[in-house]
């Protein structure tokens, strides 16, 4: 899931820019300094112990394109000869298009939390609408493997949120619908409680999305 095809370890960055009350990372997000921290060293060290089972990396987050030396780490890994993923939020497209001219990253996952209208009550903050958007395009004219994806929060996110969300991607090579899932880590205590859409209702707003992508899937 974290690498689609791929045996990966997953690097987990710490601070957020955004507040998304569902996100399951609240430590990450809220309290990175409480967390234990791992020196680049240490994962390549782990990555060299594991190298005949493990051929790629996620970068994951919190938001790690907001993280000094990301660049660096992620040269590291390549010239180790690892496939590198990245999971961002779109907001540094700064970041995000010396990564891709460099040739750094083989695959990209972009969380589009709502169409832009609702963006704003879905992340918890004011976001940068025009950096989002100046991804999105970066992503799409981009030669490496990508998705966009969204997290199907009951309550938040209606039917006809996701058919401005197509309108706003059209074109994309694959899109992704995630359930979503209550736990106790959540951001905002008050969606632990709340119940995900039944699979029928995903399974309806991927078919109406249909014409939009060129791939839609559901990920449970």
């Amino acid at each position: 899931m974290d690498f689609p095809s791929e045996v990966c370890t997953t690097v987990f960055y710490g601070g957020c820019n955004f507040r998304c009350p569902w996100c399951h990372n609240a430590d990450l997000v809220l309290r990175p300094f409480t967390l234990p921290e791992i020196s680049p060293d240490e994962v390549l060290n782990l990555l060299s112990r594991r190298r005949s089972w493990v051929q790629a990396v996620c970068i994951t987050g919190g938001e790690p394109t907001l993280a000094p030396g990301l660049e660096e780490f992620i040269l590291s890994l390549k010239s180790c000869g690892f496939k590198v993923k990245l999971d961002t939020n779109g907001t540094q497209p700064e970041v995000l298009a010396r990564l891709l001219a460099g040739g750094l990253l083989d695959y990209v996952a972009m969380d589009v939390k709502a169409p832009p209208e609702k963006y704003n009550l879905l992340t918890g903050t004011r976001a940068d609408l025009e950096a989002v958007r100046e991804s999105i395009a970066l992503i799409k004219n981009s030669r490496v493997a990508y998705e966009f994806r969204t997290t199907v929060v009951p309550g938040l996110l209606l039917e006809e949120d996701f058919l401005a969300i197509g309108r706003l991607l059209r074109g994309a090579r694959r899109y992704v619908l995630q359930q979503y899932r209550p736990a106790g880590t959540l951001l905002d205590g008050n969606f632990r409680d709340i119940l995900p859409y039944p699979g029928a209702t995903l399974n309806n707003i991927a078919q109406k999305l249909q014409p939009f992508f060129a791939n839609v899937e559901i990920r449970i």
